[in-house]
């Protein structure tokens, strides 16, 4: 009913930039929060920032200052803007949404994109 497509992931080098996008499509209604999450190798996943559909944002220690995320409700679309990356960014991005669907009964339902791969050299 949903689909989530992520794009912009890749390799970059310590201290450059990357943006990440997320444009989500299907049966919808109304999007809720948006936001994005990593999981780093070896490791769990874990949040990046969130944005509301309002606009309202929330970063995590590592992103503050260096991370943006933005939305556009007109496309669907969430952004995060990544700068001065350093090794330790390296991980699977993955942008999640929270989701009314038309079908009102089915409520809101939590959605996960495929993931983008993020991979900053040393």
């Amino acid at each position: 009913q949903v689909q989530l497509v992520e794009s912009g992931g890749g390799l970059v080098q310590a201290g450059g930039s990357l943006r990440l996008s997320c444009v989500a499509s299907g049966s919808i209604f109304r999007i809720d929060d948006m936001g994005w999450y990593r999981q780093p190798p070896g490791n769990q996943r874990e949040l990046v920032a969130t944005i509301t559909s309002t606009g309202s944002t929330n970063y995590v220690d590592f992103a503050k200052g260096r991370f943006s995320i933005s939305r556009d409700n007109g496309k669907k679309a969430v952004s995060l803007h990544m700068n001065t990356l350093k090794p330790e960014a390296t991980a699977v991005y993955s942008c999640n949404t929270r989701i009314q669907l038309r079908d009102m009964t089915l409520g809101v339902v939590n959605y996960w994109g495929q993931g983008t791969q993020v991979v900053v050299s040393s």
